[in-house]
C-alpha cells in the first residue's frame, strides 16, 4: 500500500500535521509520496519521497487542509485515487475527520476498515475540445467586466433552456451545490443524488430560476454579446478568459471523486455544515 500526502501550503498547523502523518506511515513501513509543493514548503521531508502532485502513483492520497487543497488535488493528479481529507480548512465539507482524528482515521484506513464515496464531475468542452480540468463542485460561465451583465443562451440536450442577462451562469454538481451555487439561490442537493443544477447568478428577469436536470443531460451555452469577454472559472481554482464567441458545452465526466468514508452519515455531516456556514 502506497500513500500520498499533500497539505494546505499557508498554513504551519496543517504542514506539521503532514509531517507526522508521513512519520507515521514511515514508521509503519508504508511506501509514502510527498508533494512537491508541500515539501517546498516544510523541507524536512526526505527528498528520495518527493514528487509532483501530477505523478502521484498512490493507492490513497491524504489531504491535510480544506475543501480548496482537495481541489487542488482533483485538478492536479491524473488518476482518480481515493482521497482521505482531514479538515485545516474553514468548514471542510469535503473532508472526513478533523486533526485530532486523524491517527485513528489511518489505522481505520491500514485496516480496510472503510468504504468509498465517489462523487460526479463535470467536463467542460471549449469549441469541441477539452483543455481544461474537471470540476468537482462547479463551472462558472461569467462576466469579463465586473459591473457589465452578459447576455447568454443555454440549451439542454438541444432545446432552449433559458436566455439570460445576468453576472454569470453556474452548473454545479450535487456536492458543489453547497457552494457558489447555493450562494446564487441554488437549493442544497444530497451529494448521492445523481444530478445537475444550473443557477443563473444575479439575473435581470426574475423567472430566471435555479432547475435541476440529470447529470447525463447535455448543457450548450452561447454568448450572444459578441463583443464581450467572458471568464471560465472550475471549482474556483482554474479561471480562463474566453473569446466572446466560443461554443461552451458541459458533460458529465467519465471520471469520478473517490473520498475514503468511515460511516455512511453523508446527510446529517452536511447539514451540520450547513448549520455552522449559516
Amino acid at each position: 500500500m502506497k500513500f500520498g500526502i499533500v497539505a494546505r501550503r499557508d498554513k504551519k498547523a496543517a504542514l506539521k500535521l503532514a509531517y507526522r502523518v508521513y512519520d507515521f506511515l514511515k514508521v509503519s513501513g508504508y511506501d509514502v509520496c510527498v508533494d512537491s509543493d508541500t515539501h517546498r514548503h516544510l523541507p524536512e521531508f526526505e527528498e528520495a519521497d518527493v514528487c509532483p502532485l501530477e505523478d502521484f502513483d498512490v493507492d490513497f492520497i491524504i489531504v491535510i487542509g480544506g475543501d480548496g487543497t482537495i481541489l487542488r488535488v482533483e485538478h492536479r493528479t491524473k488518476r482518480e485515487i481515493p482521497i482521505l481529507g482531514i479538515n485545516m480548512g474553514t468548514l471542510g465539507f469535503l473532508t472526513e475527520v478533523e486533526p485530532h482524528e486523524a491517527f485513528f482515521a489511518l489505522s481505520k484506513l491500514i485496516e480496510g476498515d472503510y468504504h468509498i464515496d465517489e462523487r460526479i464531475k463535470l467536463r467542460t468542452y471549449l469549441n469541441g475540445e477539452n483543455t481544461v480540468p474537471d470540476a468537482l463542485n462547479e463551472v462558472a460561465i461569467l462576466t469579463g467586466i465586473p459591473g457589465k451583465i452578459i447576455h447568454l443562451r443555454y440549451y439542454i440536450e438541444g432545446g432552449l433552456a433559458d436566455e439570460i442577462r445576468a453576472d454569470g451562469l453556474i452548473v454545479s454538481t450535487p456536492t458543489g451545490s453547497t457552494g457558489y451555487s447555493m450562494s446564487a439561490g441554488g437549493p442544497f442537493v444530497d451529494p448521492r443524488l445523481d444530478v445537475v443544477v444550473i443557477a443563473p447568478l444575479a439575473p435581470i428577469a426574475l423567472s430566471s430560476r435555479p432547475m435541476i436536470i440529470p447529470s447525463y443531460s447535455t448543457i450548450d451555452v452561447r454568448n450572444l454579446a459578441l463583443e464581450r469577454e467572458i471568464i471560465l472559472a472550475i471549482d474556483g481554482q482554474f479561471y480562463t478568459y474566453l473569446k466572446p464567441e466560443t461554443e461552451i458545452t458541459i458533460k458529465l465526466s467519465p471520471r469520478r471523486t473517490k473520498f475514503v468514508r468511515f460511516t455512511d452519515e453523508v446527510y446529517p455531516k452536511y447539514t451540520a455544515r450547513l448549520k455552522n456556514r449559516f
